[in-house]
């Protein structure tokens, strides 16, 4: 490269030999280098408030997808822990909540029913729903029982409810307010008037439950 006066004149004639070349040097690098590119007109200016603007809107909007995915997050955890409580709560050894299918005995041959027991609320009920069909209608003052059944006797009530007839569905809301404990069970019986003890029963639970 030839070193025109345009060097000379920039650095002037009176520096030291080793300094000179260095600066030379340095010379010759940045007119091989060019000339740098040319800033856009937003770059040139500086930040604007609109730039500001966006670049704030675009943070928030990152935080905002952050705070979502952390709260997507803890609601799937709390979904995946009650879940595996559901799954491993147990009362007397078995399922705190449950359905038992029932099935018609000689009393009431047609009849089927289906009875969900509930999770226990705070003070000890356990709320049950018990849907059922093909029992027939009783006579005046008289109505089907539902009895907590333990070791093979009918040990409390947890319910009273009527039929208007066989071929009709019933579903009615009961409720057992005890100490549940395995083997534990429910049957569905005949109160007569005029008798204090129970009926014949009509629903027993299936085998196969």
């Amino acid at each position: 490269m030839t070193v025109g006066p345009h060097f000379d004149e920039l650095v002037g004639r009176d520096l030291p030999p080793e300094e000179r070349e260095r600066l030379l040097h340095v010379h010759e690098l940045l007119l091989e280098a060019g000339p740098p590119p040319e800033l856009s007109p937003e770059i040139e200016s500086g930040p604007t408030l609109a730039m500001t603007l966006a670049r704030q809107k675009r943070e928030h909007h990152v935080r905002s997808r952050v705070s979502l995915l952390l709260a997507a997050a803890v609601a799937i955890a709390v979904v995946f822990l009650g879940g595996y409580i559901t799954g491993n709560s147990h009362v007397g050894g078995e399922a705190a909540a449950k359905t038992l299918q029932l099935t018609g005995t000689a009393a009431a041959p047609n009849a089927l029913a289906s009875l969900r027991i509930d999770h226990a609320d705070a003070a000890g009920n356990w709320p049950m729903d018990l849907s059922v069909t093909g029992l027939p209608k009783l006579p005046d003052h008289a109505y089907y029982i539902v009895y907590l059944v333990r070791d093979g006797k009918p040990w409390a009530p947890c319910g009273t409810f009527a039929v208007a007839g066989s071929e009709h569905g019933t579903t009615v809301r009961l409720n057992a307010p005890y100490e549940l404990e395995k083997g534990d069970t429910w049957w569905v019986m005949k109160q007569l008037p005029g008798h204090a003890e129970p009926g014949p029963a009509v629903l027993v639970p299936a085998k196969s439950s």
